[in-house]
This record gives C-alpha cells, sequence and structure tokens, in this order.
C-alpha cells in the first residue's frame, strides 16, 4: 500500500509542477508558450494524468486483496506485483499522452493561437487548428474515454467484492475498519475520475453559447485536476492515519495556549 502510495504522491508532485507554474506566472503577466513548450506540456499532462488513473485501479485492487484476502495478501501483494502494477500505470501514460501529441502536433494552427484554457490540453488546443478536427476529438473521446471508464470499471468491480465481503461481517467494528481503510482511496477516486470524464468524454458544442459552457465547464475541471486534487491528496491520506491525527492534534493545543 506505501509503495503505491508514494508512487501517487510522486504523480502528484509531477502532475502539479507540469501545469501549475506556469498557470500563476499567466495570472501575473501574460501568459506566452512556444509550441513545441505547449506540445510538451501536453504530453507530460495527459501521460501523468493517465498513469494516475491506472495506478488508482492498481490501489483498489491493493485494497479488495487485503480486505477479502488478508492471509494471501503479502503473497498475493508481492514486490514483483507492486513493481508491475507501477510499470503497467507508467507504460500506459506514455503510450496514450504520445498518441494525442503526435495527432496534435501534425495539425495547422490558424493566426489565432490564444488558448482559451489555463494550460496546453489537447481539447483546447485542436479547437486553434485550420482544419477539420473530428478525427483527433474522435480519438480523444475514444482513447481517453476507454481508459479513463475502463480503469474506473476495474476499481468499481474492486469495490463491489469489497462490499459484498462488508456485507458478511456482523461486527460493527469490523465494517467500520473497513470503511476506514478504503473511504480515501474512494474519495480521492471520486474526485479524479468525475473530473476526467466530465472534461473528455462530453459531446461537441455546436453554437456559441455551448462551446462558451463547455470553455467554463473544462477550466473548472482543469482546477480540480492539477490544483486541487493534488493538493487534498496527501490530506485526505494523512488524516486517517493516527499518528498524524495524534501529533496535528497536540500542534493546535500548542497554537491555542
Amino acid at each position: 500500500m506505501y509503495f503505491l502510495l508514494a508512487n501517487l504522491s510522486f504523480l502528484d508532485i509531477l502532475f502539479s509542477t507540469v501545469t501549475v507554474p506556469k498557470m500563476m506566472y499567466g495570472f501575473v503577466m501574460e501568459n506566452i508558450i512556444s509550441k513545441n513548450g505547449c506540445i510538451t506540456q501536453m504530453y507530460f499532462f495527459h501521460f501523468l494524468g493517465c498513469a494516475e488513473g491506472v495506478l488508482l485501479a492498481a490501489m483498489g485492487y491493493d485494497r479488495y486483496v487485503a480486505i477479502c484476502h488478508p492471509l494471501h495478501y503479502n503473497a498475493i501483494m508481492g514486490k514483483t506485483t507492486c513493481i508491475l502494477l507501477v510499470f503497467t500505470a507508467w507504460v500506459t501514460g506514455l503510450t496514450t499522452s504520445l498518441i494525442h501529441t503526435v495527432m496534435t502536433s501534425q495539425l495547422p494552427f490558424c493566426n489565432n493561437k490564444k488558448v482559451k484554457h489555463f494550460f496546453c490540453d489537447v481539447k483546447p488546443v485542436i479547437k486553434l487548428a485550420c482544419k477539420d478536427i473530428h478525427v483527433n476529438e474522435l480519438t480523444l473521446a475514444t482513447v481517453s474515454g476507454f481508459l479513463s471508464t475502463s480503469t474506473f470499471l476495474l476499481t468499481t468491480l474492486s469495490y463491489i467484492y469489497i462490499i459484498v465481503h462488508l456485507l458478511q461481517i456482523r461486527s460493527s467494528k469490523g465494517r467500520s475498519k473497513i470503511f476506514s481503510t478504503c473511504s480515501s482511496h474512494l474519495t480521492i477516486v471520486i474526485l479524479f475520475y468525475g473530473t476526467a470524464m466530465c472534461t473528455y468524454l462530453g459531446p461537441a458544442s455546436e453554437n456559441s453559447l455551448e462551446k462558451e459552457t463547455s470553455i467554463e465547464k473544462d477550466r473548472i475541471a482543469a482546477i480540480l485536476f492539477t490544483v486541487i486534487t493534488p493538493a487534498i491528496n496527501p490530506i485526505i491520506y494523512t488524516l486517517r492515519n493516527k499518528d498524524i491525527r495524534k501529533s496535528l492534534r497536540k500542534y493546535t493545543k500548542k497554537l491555542i495556549i
């Protein structure tokens, strides 16, 4: 669990680093970025986002094994299995992001090169192209949609087995312990997949009003993606740790005194 959690924390740090510094600079001064810089930012954004989605599914499987097969946990979730799960997450992110980046880099762009977004994401960038982008939009919806939906379904499947196991436990203490074990991961899953599906699975808008509404929705989702979720992930996971909660209470009492 801690090996997977360490990788999640590392991904969150990189995820925020790719977009937030440039975003904050743009709030103060004119946010100018070259085409190569934009493509690079786009690649790493999707690479890290896809990798995190797969990693969350792996963490869901880890919770399933820990709760439903506790006696076999060390045998199933050994060092080799954990490394393989993390490796799969990174390779999936690298491959998926490469598809979007290569297709976007081949597009001819118009004179209006103002991206209506906080950073270079595929969806707002391809809208600046001077050619038909239906193939790009279809690829984005298919690839990103398939990845986010499949990993979400795998995570959901893990929790279905956990719920079935939960219903077989009669003691309220046992149920409370299982809920405490899964609550942190479940909260992050809802935040992550909720914003991902709203952004990349939405239908293309035709009229100007719908387009503006879609742009605002994507901006809000981007803030959740790149700032809010990575920032609260450590808080969500650490507050369920008894030692950290105890230290936090001691520190709070000292401040009050």
